[in-house]
């Protein structure tokens, strides 16, 4: 029996919705306060993903301005009806809950449709089979919030033709536990005469979970499955390699067969680097209840696939820093594009420093990729002739503004140099120094597991900076919030002296040098 490896989406790609066209398989994930917004990916198989484009891929259609890293995008929900895609999410706190559409998947995607009166966040789209479309959400309890979390589910008619939200709201549930912290994520589904509301509830944590009720009516009652829970992994321990688990959207394919995806977190020496991962699970049906991975009643990381499987083709690890940019690459924030200049040099990406630093709510001169591994390489080729004291240019590991590593070239004290640079907590701690200019230079840093290594190549050698350096404090159980880590280059100086200071960049290569399956024991022994 052929098998498939969880997760199936790695590095940061909490919260996946997913649709059907066919036999053709759509899956969108959060990006919070990241550019451009909500990846969007093809499968044949549910299982081998290509990324094809990014929905919200201008800033009139993302303003990001000042928001903080867990803020942003949150919780997208992807539908199709009638020959048209819906994805609806939230812009927190920059406009609230919007609509675009398109008749293709890789765009283009209309402008927002924000919606009056749509409180709240994690919304979805429901399409009854009379031809009705229900907005679907969160929001905090109408007689007043009691606790931290006390929130309900609601339900509206959607107008498709105005985009506007019509006749009353009302409320469908509040989650299966009593008083049941942060019911989010609804998804509304329709099946053998019932419609069927699946949340997650517990917080994002790890008391998330997955919880389902139903209902002969669209608009309630709703009553609860009495197995509820009906996916999570809270009651495994704390010492599990997968937690987190919630946050669930179903499919059914184009067999017959179901399934579900779900966000969780893999655990590496007691720590989540990477963020909420996208994870796959079977479902079959029971007395008209969902069954996820029967018999097992956990994430597996090794599952028996049903379906053919249709291998994607992999990847280039080596991200040419050219246009049309690469898809996988992201900014911080809203960019200021004038910082990126594609002509100046062929074969080779200029960027001008910014005096926002990665530490700075601001869209600092950064362009990265999401960490997807715990065993790795990331490495750049740069060059750099710094002009003041303060100038930096390198490679950066970033957590949020005040969790990250930074291996950086520049001119410190008077002195070319290169530095290893630990930012906790806020504070920047030198790690390691070497006197080096910074031309031509190849970046190293070697990830394994939470003992990083930094090294450059000069001249054909390879001579090290630092190793040994912890990086455990990149990690959701340290840092807080919502995002995984990314991996880039970046570029800053004290001096406003507009493009004064910049550094060339030729490319930007992130390889996995271990198999998921030896990641996962590692994560096992933690």
């Amino acid at each position: 029996m052929q098998t498939f490896q969880n997760p199936i989406v790695k590095g940061f790609s909490p919260d996946p919705s997913i649709c059907v066209v066919g036999d053709d398989y759509y899956l969108v994930t959060s990006t919070f306060s990241y550019f451009p917004g909500v990846p969007i990916y093809h499968s044949k198989d549910l299982v081998n993903w290509e990324l094809i484009g990014n929905i919200l891929e201008r800033e009139s259609k993302l303003p990001l301005a000042d928001v903080t890293h867990s803020q942003g995008i949150f919780a997208p929900s992807i539908r199709y009806n009638n020959g048209t895609f819906y994805m609806i999410t939230t812009n927190v706190p920059k406009g609230g809950n919007f609509i675009v559409t398109a008749t293709d998947p890789r765009g283009p995607w209309s402008d927002p449709y924000y919606l009056d009166g749509a409180e709240g966040i994690d919304p979805s789209l429901f399409f009854d089979t009379d031809g009705k479309c229900y907005y679907v959400g969160t929001r905090p309890n109408p007689k007043g919030v009691r606790y931290n979390g006390d929130w309900e589910v609601w339900l509206q008619e959607l107008d498709l033709s105005s985009m506007k939200l019509v006749g009353v709201s009302t409320k469908l549930w509040k989650g299966a536990l009593r008083d049941a912290i942060w019911p989010e994520g609804p998804h509304l589904y329709k099946r053998n005469g019932y419609y069927y509301l699946m949340i997650a509830e517990g917080g994002t944590g790890f008391d998330h979970c997955v919880t389902i009720a139903r209902s002969k009516k669209v608009d309630g009652p709703y009553i609860g499955n009495p197995c509820n829970p009906i996916l999570t992994h809270r009651h495994l321990g704390s010492n599990y390699p997968v937690r987190n688990v919630g946050h669930g959207d179903l499919v059914e394919a184009s067999d017959g067969s179901w399934y579900m995806t779900c966000l969780a977190s893999r655990v590496f020496e007691g720590y989540s680097n990477l963020g909420r991962e996208t994870f796959l699970a079977e479902v079959i049906w029971e007395k008209d209840w969902p069954v996820v991975n029967p018999g097992v009643g956990r994430l597996e990381q090794e599952q028996e696939h049903k379906l053919p499987l249709s291998p994607v083709e992999s990847l280039n690890p080596q991200i040419q820093l050219e246009q049309p940019l690469d898809k996988r690459l992201l900014f911080l924030r809203n960019p200021n594009m004038e910082k990126y200049a594609f002509d100046e040099r062929d074969g080779w990406l200029r960027i001008y420093a910014s005096q926002h630093t990665i530490a700075d709510i601001a869209s600092p001169s950064y362009i990265g990729v999401r960490q997807q591994s715990m065993w790795y390489t990331l490495t750049t080729k740069l060059d750099f002739v710094p002009q003041h004291n303060g100038d930096e240019a390198g490679l950066v590991i970033l957590q949020n503004d005040r969790y990250s590593i930074r291996f950086v070239a520049g001119l410190f004290d008077g002195q070319r140099e290169l530095r290893v640079i630990t930012n906790y907590d806020g504070e920047d701690r030198l790690e390691a120094r070497v006197v080096e200019d910074s031309n031509s230079l190849i970046l190293n840093i070697k990830g394994d597991c939470q003992n990083l290594h930094f090294y450059y190549s000069k001249d054909g050698k390879d001579i090290e900076v630092a190793k040994n350096i912890d990086a455990h404090f990149l990690s959701t159980e340290i840092a807080g919030g919502f995002v995984g880590c990314t991996m880039g280059v970046y570029v800053t100086s004290k001096v406003d002296v507009t493009n004064s200071c910049y550094a060339d960049f030729q490319w930007l290569k992130q390889v996995n040098m271990e198999a998921e399956s030896q990641e996962t024991k590692k994560g096992e022994t933690a």
